[in-house]
Parts: C-alpha cells; structure tokens; sequence
C-alpha cells in the first residue's frame, strides 16, 4: 500500500501533525522518498496543517482536561508543532479564557465539592497537581491561600 494512502488513513482516524504522520509512515516500513512525497502530497491538499493540529489540541487541553497555558503547550509541542505555531495557539485560545475560573473549576474537581482545603499536606499535593497541569505557579498560591483562609 503506498505511503500516501496510509497517510490518508492515519488522518481519517484523527488530526495528526506532519512530525506524527512522518514518523508513524517511516514505522510502518515505508521508505523515506515515499514519506517525503506523501507528506508533500497531503501538505498541498491541506491534509495536514499543524496549525489547526495545534488548535485543536489547546481547545482540547483545555476544554476537556481542564489544563493550563504551560501544560496545553507543553502537549502541542511533543506533538511535533514548531514553538511560535504552539505558542500561537495557546494564545488564541487562552485570550477567551479566565486564567483564574480554570485553575478554580480544576480545583474543584480535585476537592470534590469541598470548598476548603484539609490540612498543609493536602494544600502541597494540590500545588503540585496545579503546577503539573501548566498552570502560573502566582495564580496557584492565590487560589489555594483563598481555600486556605475559608477554612
């Protein structure tokens, strides 16, 4: 089967960046002028767009998963997008975003509907989750000194 059809069928499953379908092509055992040519192929028909790659995957961080700009970044880059196209994404989608209600609603959730924090243990662990999600280790410490001094 030609790498360009794998190509297709990789993308009928998911969006997927030019760095991911290259390397899932080269896995597949195709040789590195068919990948050269599919990708080139699939790039002019706006098959792949790491653009819109990157978007997708900072609507979802933070949509779904509820993740910071750090994090949500972190997550376009290891998918294979150039940083100022990453950052650009991050941004766009974080401009309609409140930093704050974010880092609240994730809060939230890990406290299960209670509204204030237990004891000094919980409020370390709840940093370390907060900052291991992407966000502003400043907006974190005001959150979680907010649940600390409703105790």
């Amino acid at each position: 089967m030609s790498a360009y059809l794998d190509g297709l069928k990789l993308l009928a499953r998911r969006e997927l960046s030019e760095a991911q379908v290259r390397d899932r092509l080269a896995r597949k055992g195709h040789p590195p002028a068919a990948v050269d040519e599919a990708i080139a192929r699939l790039l002019e028909e706006r098959a792949i767009d790491d653009a819109r790659v990157a978007d997708s995957i900072a609507r979802t961080q933070v949509t779904v998963k509820h993740r910071g700009r750090l994090r949500a970044r972190l997550e376009i880059e290891r998918a294979g997008v150039a940083k100022p196209a990453a950052q650009r994404a991050v941004d766009d989608v974080f401009a309609a975003i409140d930093d704050d209600a974010l880092i609240e609603a994730s809060l939230a959730r890990r406290l299960r509907g209670r509204d204030r924090l237990g004891d000094a243990r919980e409020f370390r662990r709840l940093y370390r989750y907060l900052i291991s999600q992407g966000f502003d280790a400043d907006r974190v410490m005001k959150a979680l000194n907010a649940r600390r001094q409703r105790s």
